[in-house]
């Protein structure tokens, strides 16, 4: 299986998708059940994102789950006492990064939301390395590529990296554990990934179709907004979080068809509004 899939568009606007794989690949060899492995899923994102293509709209999905590797973190993002052996590249010394991947969310998951370590082994650097290769330089490329080709289009692109949240954050969640999720939270990293303009205005689009909505609390976006983003040459990046309570039963995983319907009908409103919003305006 393809652990990737590209669907190139013809407008200015790139969604994807990186963590809402399911395909659990044979090396992953994980010491949790699957009901354990699923709740770091954002489970049927590429769902809701479904009408994306028909629309002309860039769009890259990851089919492999954020728990085997998180392709929104940097390759630097990595817990060494994960390892059997000293990792030969560098590895991060941002102490806010580092916070992060002590919890047990870098690059390789080494603990879910719940806390629960998620191996009862340690890793081979060559095995680590693989799903880097095999993972998150293809996931890189592809989103690179597709708001490559969205900007020389147009001259300039609007990327949505699109994930969702639970209703309340875990115990052992990077960032306000116990905190009660509005319905959207759009980031941007404090303005330097996307026109702040940009993302406020989506605000208010959401806030006024219902829904409440926080700017870049608690989440202001990682790694592919930041990579990506970069407003001073009109490539605006920008991460829009999705409660799951709007469309998912959390515990089962199953989807609540009233709310799944009206979410995606909103979204693909959504969708339309960006197409006709340019941000040089």
């Amino acid at each position: 299986m393809n652990m990737i899939t590209t669907r190139p568009g013809r407008t200015a606007l790139v969604l994807d998708s990186p963590h809402s794989g399911t395909h659990y690949p044979a090396d992953f060899r994980p010491a949790l059940p699957m009901a354990a492995l699923r709740s770091a899923e954002d489970t049927h994102v590429e769902k809701l994102y479904a009408f994306a293509s028909g629309m002309g709209v860039g769009w890259v999905e990851a089919h492999f789950p954020r728990s085997y590797l998180d392709a929104n973190r940097d390759v630097t993002e990595l817990d060494e006492s994960l390892l059997d052996a000293p990792w030969p590249g560098p590895v991060t010394a941002d102490p806010v990064v580092l916070q992060k991947v002590r919890l047990g969310k870098g690059l390789i998951w080494k603990c879910t939301d719940d806390g629960l370590p998620i191996y009862d082994r340690q890793l081979t650097v060559a095995e680590v390395q693989a799903r880097i290769d095999q993972c998150w330089r293809p996931y890189h490329a592809a989103v690179a590529a597709e708001i490559d080709a969205a900007h020389a289009r147009h001259g300039y692109s609007v990327h949505i990296n699109c994930h969702s949240m639970p209703a309340v954050a875990a115990s052992h969640a990077t960032l306000h554990p116990g905190l009660h999720h509005a319905d959207f939270v759009v980031g941007d990293r404090d303005g330097s990934t996307a026109d702040p303009r940009l993302s406020q205005a989506l605000c208010a689009w959401l806030r006024a179709r219902g829904y409440s909505a926080e700017y870049n609390h608690p989440y202001k976006g990682v790694e592919l907004v930041r990579r990506y983003g970069d407003p001073a040459h009109q490539r605006h990046s920008i991460q829009l979080e999705i409660n799951r309570k709007l469309y998912m039963d959390e515990a089962s995983l199953d989807i609540l068809p009233q709310g799944f319907a009206r979410l995606q009908a909103d979204l693909q409103a959504m969708v339309q509004w960006l197409l006709g919003t340019d941000p040089r305006a």
